[in-house]
């Protein structure tokens, strides 16, 4: 099992962002997070990378354990992909490499090089390794943000609105290259684009008001719009 949560709560400030969250997922699982702004998506996400952490069980609520169990080895694409645009690919992808773990820190040069040329490869950035960040297009910005993420070959890949702000051939590519990503991993894909589900997930979960409404295969699911508004009413 790649995921196990149990209840789980967090407040922020006097809002009750998350609400006794119950879920597992299991290894190799696409599953499509959907949910209104505010839902508590992000928050959950965080949680599950250790950006956040949980609240602690309320003292009225004895006997009934909370429990986070994710994967050690978590890639994590943030909505605001936060790129050192000064730095060339190549540079920027292996400084992450020497900052992800102390095993990778004690690699030869050879195969850190190694490992960054398979991640430019991987993600189609070859044609633009030789550039500065902040001289590629949205598109090839998030292409380098998924390499990132993807530096030590994670279980999971956790991805929050990884094609926002995308023209729509960049949104076909990273499309493309998700559902290949999401071939031999756990992935888990925050989006606002119900189409994107469709194409990509084995699995909705629908979030509101900080509370799981929906959590379905996408084969069960005739109507995903419909779906969605009704839980979200």
């Amino acid at each position: 099992m790649a995921i196990r949560i149990e209840n789980l709560n967090k407040h922020i400030g006097k809002q009750h962002v998350l609400r006794d969250i119950c879920l597992s997922i299991g290894d190799g699982e696409v599953v499509g997070l959907l949910g209104p702004n505010g839902a508590g998506k992000s928050t959950l996400m965080k949680i599950m990378v250790g950006v956040w952490d949980a609240d602690p069980p309320h003292p009225s609520l004895q006997g009934r354990e909370m429990v986070v169990q994710v994967p050690k080895n978590i890639g994590f694409l943030p909505e605001q992909n936060p790129l050192y645009e000064e730095m060339y690919v190549r540079e920027y992808l292996r400084f992450f490499v020497e900052l992800r773990s102390k095993a990778m820190r004690r690699l030869g040069d050879k195969e850190k090089g190694e490992m960054v040329e398979q991640l430019i490869e991987r993600v189609g950035l070859t044609a633009e390794a030789h550039k500065r960040v902040g001289q590629l297009s949205k598109g090839y910005k998030q292409r380098v943000g998924l390499a990132q993420a993807m530096i030590g070959n994670p279980e999971l890949l956790i991805l929050d609105e990884p094609t926002t702000g995308l023209d729509p051939n960049q949104l076909e590519d990273i499309r493309a290259l998700i559902r290949e990503i999401g071939k031999d991993r756990t992935v888990i894909l925050s989006t606002h684009i119900l189409q994107e589900v469709k194409q990509m997930c084995s699995r909705v979960i629908i979030i509101d008001h900080g509370e799981i409404k929906v959590d379905k295969p996408m084969s069960e699911i005739e109507d995903l719009e419909q779906t969605f508004r009704e839980a979200t009413v």
